[in-house]
């Protein structure tokens, strides 16, 4: 009994489809990654930043509670709170 090989040039069928997707990847340029930040979100980074009035304000404060000197006003405070609330019921 004789046996003979295939005698086939293309071993791998897959070949041909492996082939096409490497010349795309070649071909086609490298996307790269894009973050665009929307107005709001651009609004919402600048109002973490404090201004430099504040900023004054707030060592002043520290400072006071440091040494033991900052008196809360209660009756302003209650004050803000009411209207705070009042403001912001129907929410």
């Amino acid at each position: 009994m004789k046996i003979q090989g295939t005698n086939r040039t293309n071993l791998n069928p897959y070949q041909k489809q492996m082939n096409q997707q490497n010349d795309l990847k070649n071909n086609t340029k490298q996307q790269q990654d894009k973050v665009e930040i929307s107005d709001h979100g651009k609004a919402l980074h600048d109002a973490g930043k404090t201004s430099e009035e504040r900023r004054k304000y707030i060592e002043e404060i520290k400072a006071q509670l440091d040494d033991g000197n900052y008196k809360v006003n209660s009756k302003q405070t209650a004050e803000n709170l009411v209207d705070f609330f009042a403001d912001h019921k129907g929410e």
